[in-house]
């Protein structure tokens, strides 16, 4: 997803498009600190600790013991609690609101650094009319996510203290969307690439672009994973349990139902993306070098197989020890990085 901004550069002065992108860049950091915490607040099991959905009031945290109370009672009466928190002090509560809390802390600071100065480079003259369309469309996407967020939550609430796989992937998809579409935007303007004058480069950038789609793919692949905690299974590597294909793979009736609800199956459809990207990646890189190429896309292309080997190390490093949150969270940055990387590199080939 990108808005094409490149193409925007007669409407306002270079100067002007790198005070945007440098802006966009900010808030794509922001993103990435949220995907980051986002992660250890799954992994801490903190997502359910805040049971109500107050996008202005709940910016102020518990200040005194009455209130800090009052935030426990209502957390005593959810599913999770009474299931698997049970006698939990409130000195321990605490530990898992403050991740919940800094996550949706974040969601609102990335939604006011982004509201905000897009208001000023708009009025001010700074963003092109073509491109305003495209910045609003990601902040409404923003605010989708926000929406998103506590819909995934609310499905833990309930009966079940976990929330929905797939609620949860698609919050996970959804912040890796609205990445794509500032990261894109932000490396048009900041270095408009030439389009590309041979049929190999186009060739070579519509790999580039396949790849970064099967990446987003493989992100939504561990969105299941992590739902399901099928990630606590089958800690062995390269077979699962002594099987290239588990047994179990097709335990469960209808046979799709195995695709979003079956450890083995999530799992193993999880490792095959990881291993068609560990070919896939590699031939890029080849082909890469039999086209003549800008240093900047040169430099692009190389970095891509340093990223995936980077996030293969930590995939297999979090599976074996059985996901310990410091691996499963930096995991999880790698997957955007490799994203990204994917995205610059497809940017350079234009």
């Amino acid at each position: 997803m990108s808005v094409q901004a490149d193409a925007a550069t007669s409407g306002s002065d270079v100067s002007g498009h790198r005070q945007v992108s440098a802006w966009l860049f900010a808030c794509c950091l922001l993103v990435f600190a949220m995907v980051v915490v986002g992660g250890i607040t799954r992994l801490t099991h903190s997502g359910l600790s805040m049971v109500e959905w107050q996008p202005i009031v709940g910016t102020i945290p518990p200040l005194d013991s009455a209130q800090w109370q009052e935030v426990f009672e209502k957390y005593q009466q959810t599913p999770e609690y009474q299931q698997v928190n049970r006698g939990m002090s409130l000195a321990e509560f605490k530990g898992i609101f403050w991740w919940e809390y800094v996550h949706r802390l974040l969601g609102r600071a990335t939604g006011v650094v982004f509201f905000v100065p897009l208001l000023y480079f708009i009025v001010r003259g700074k963003v092109d009319r073509r491109l305003a369309p495209g910045l609003i469309g990601i902040f409404l996407l923003g605010a989708l996510q926000g929406a998103l967020g506590w819909y995934m939550v609310a499905s833990g609430l309930v009966d079940d203290p976990r929330v929905s796989q797939y609620r949860l992937t698609a919050h996970l998809g959804m912040a890796f969307l609205i990445f794509a579409a500032m990261f894109s935007t932000a490396l048009g303007l900041a270095a408009p690439a030439p389009s590309a004058a041979d049929s190999a480069r186009r060739r070579l950038r519509r790999y580039a672009l396949g790849l970064s789609v099967l990446i987003f793919v493989m992100v939504l692949s561990g969105g299941l994973v992590a739902g399901i905690r099928a990630g606590l299974s089958y800690n062995t590597f390269p077979l699962m349990n002594g099987h290239v294909v588990p047994p179990e793979y097709l335990m469960l009736e209808p046979w799709w139902r195995n695709l979003f609800n079956n450890m083995a199956a999530v799992q193993f459809n999880h490792r095959l993306i990881a291993w068609l990207l560990f070919i896939l990646i590699p031939l890029f890189w080849l082909a890469s070098h039999k086209v003549q190429l800008t240093p900047r896309a040169r430099l692009a292309c190389d970095m891509l197989p340093l990223a995936l080997a980077l996030q293969i190390t930590l995939g297999i490093s979090t599976l074996l020890l059985v996901v310990p949150v410091p691996l499963a969270a930096a995991h999880q940055a790698g997957a955007m990085l490799l994203f990204s990387t994917a995205l610059w590199a497809s940017h350079e080939l234009r």
